[in-house]
């Protein structure tokens, strides 16, 4: 480690030990890792990053570096991109003499469609929600209030509360919502009965 006492804060609120801690942040270590580093518990370090906003922010400063870097390279993924492969020969020429020979190779990576997906969904989460989830949850609610409304209408059931709360639930939007009454249709035939 350094010259700093294991777990004296007061040895990592220096201008030394918060580019240390920065540092680790940024080579992507965990706040268990760093805690490690610092020679105390992950539950220390979040009472020091509490305590201590120059700890915080030497952890938040040392993250968003990777953070972006992270990003970037996750956009570079989604769109695709091309770059030179260069690889170098050496061969003996018809005098015993070393020649380098140069290959370059141009390669293009295809966007990535998992890259994409993922990037929209934490982006544009609203548009590019799992939409299916979404609609096999609404079809359960929705089937679920119409078997309430179904034993509603039929008599077997008085209390319209776990109506109201499937309803509100589901997010449904059937007109047919008002109390049953006799020429309220059920199976084919009238009133109920």
């Amino acid at each position: 480690m350094s010259k700093h006492k294991k777990g004296k804060y007061r040895d990592w609120i220096t201008e030394e030990g918060l580019l240390l801690i920065e540092g680790w942040a940024r080579d992507g270590l965990t706040d268990e890792q760093i805690a490690h580093n610092i020679g105390i518990r992950r539950e220390t370090l979040c009472v020091w990053k509490n305590k201590y906003p120059n700890i915080s922010n030497a952890l938040k400063k040392g993250k968003e570096v990777v953070d972006r870097q992270v990003e970037n390279a996750l956009l570079k993924r989604a769109l695709g991109y091309e770059y030179e492969e260069v690889k170098t020969y050496v061969e003996i020429d018809g005098h015993g003499r070393e020649k380098k020979r140069k290959e370059i190779t141009k390669k293009i990576i295809a966007p990535d469609t998992t890259a994409q997906i993922f990037w929209l969904r934490n982006r544009k989460g609203k548009v590019w929600s799992n939409r299916e989830q979404i609609d096999a949850d609404k079809i359960k609610a929705d089937i679920e209030y119409t078997k309430e409304k179904t034993k509603l209408l039929k008599g077997e059931k008085k209390d319209l509360s776990l109506l109201e709360e499937l309803f509100r639930v589901s997010g449904s939007i059937l007109d047919d919502t008002a109390e049953p009454n006799e020429s309220d249709e059920i199976d084919g035939n009238q009133g109920g009965g």
